[in-house]
């Protein structure tokens, strides 16, 4: 029996939590028997992954030219041809709506393309021009959704019914390991991922670790990640005279130690899709505090079982939540007991079993 061939397109494997989703999906769904070649739109490859690689990425610096795009096109419709796809799994952020356009009716086999949302902001992975964005994915078979509220928002902004939700997995067993390497020593809690704090936040993050108890019990926060916006996270943290108690610590190849040494680890983010700091944290077994942004938390946290969830855009609720973990040691030890139990529904077997169900028809 000929193997089901899976191409999946992201734009690196390298960036954030959405492409780190795409290449455990490649991990998935290579250990389960399906030939799975990726496509990388950037030349950004630092995740592990399994498949065959096309990286347009390395095309795009040697040629980034309007005659250089429309070349990387063709490499990638011939690409399509040579090898056949039963599926194409599209994980990219897909807002210019002539680019989106040829690569959906010229590029793609429509009743083959499955696009991928991973974001509550779902104008991310929809052409800007609305009469477009209504139609341009009808012939599509699935849109995938990584949570139930993102899914939703599809419905509601663009009238699409062909949209499922499938979750993202949490850590498999390599990332598990990984956490175990190299233990953390100090007594901090933890925020990781890109530094952009448009999205991330973690100005409100700063803001509520400053009104916390925390600094005066000498509870240090780490934050760990790179991005544009370091210089202004640290500028705020010397407006708060904190810059010995918060701690920035440079893009890691292997965060996942951080994470599991972690008194807990904190998201403030003002959106998300299905946050892998999240059910990363959880699957190592560290609780988590988290703002209730659209989408994802609340999906995952169960409030006062394996963490805290709080409203959003509230530094003093922030701030009290984190507290309460530190201090209540009742409640920390229950939110730390049942972490990793708390995501088993997103276990990659289970996760494997939501996408044969629509790869395998």
């Amino acid at each position: 029996m000929n193997r089901i061939k899976v191409l999946i397109v992201t734009s690196s494997l390298g960036a954030g939590g959405a492409e780190r989703s795409a290449a455990l999906l490649s991990i998935l769904l290579s250990d389960a028997g399906y030939g799975v070649h990726i496509v990388s739109v950037l030349d950004d490859i630092q995740y592990d992954y399994k498949g065959e690689l096309l990286n347009l990425g390395a095309l795009k610096n040697a040629d980034d030219s309007a005659f250089g795009r429309l070349k990387r096109l063709l490499v990638l419709r011939k690409y399509l041809k040579k090898h056949n796809f039963d599926w194409i799994i599209d994980n990219r952020t897909r807002t210019v709506s002539w680019s989106e356009w040829i690569i959906s009716k010229w590029i793609y086999p429509a009743k083959k393309a499955i696009y991928v949302v991973r974001n509550f902001r779902v104008d991310f992975y929809f052409p800007s021009h609305k009469f477009i964005a209504k139609r341009i994915y009808r012939e599509s078979p699935y849109i995938v959704a990584v949570s139930k509220e993102a899914a939703e928002q599809v419905r509601k902004t663009y009238g699409y019914q062909n949209v499922i939700t499938i979750y993202n997995p949490a850590a498999n067993e390599k990332i598990i390991e990984m956490a175990h390497q190299n233990p953390v020593p100090g007594n901090f809690i933890l925020s990781y991922g890109r530094l952009h704090d448009e999205s991330k936040n973690l100005s409100l993050l700063i803001e509520a670790y400053a009104k916390s108890g925390l600094p005066r019990k000498n509870i240090l926060l780490y934050i760990l990640g790179d991005g544009d916006d370091l210089d202004k996270l640290k500028h705020k943290t010397e407006d708060f005279h904190l810059s010995d108690k918060i701690i920035f610590v440079p893009k890691q190849s292997n965060p996942f130690p951080y994470v599991k040494s972690a008194l807990f680890t904190v998201l403030s983010s003002r959106y998300e899709g299905f946050p892998r700091v999240v059910i990363e944290s959880l699957a190592i077994g560290t609780p988590v505090v988290s703002v209730d942004c659209s989408s994802g938390p609340k999906e995952i946290i169960q409030n006062g079982i394996n963490g805290l969830l709080v409203e959003n855009d509230n530094p003093e609720a922030l701030a009290d939540a984190m507290d309460r973990l530190a201090d209540d040691h009742n409640l920390y030890h229950i939110c730390k007991t049942n972490a990793q139990q708390s995501i088993a529904h997103l276990s990659p077997e289970n996760i494997l079993k939501e996408w044969n169900s629509i790869l395998k028809k």
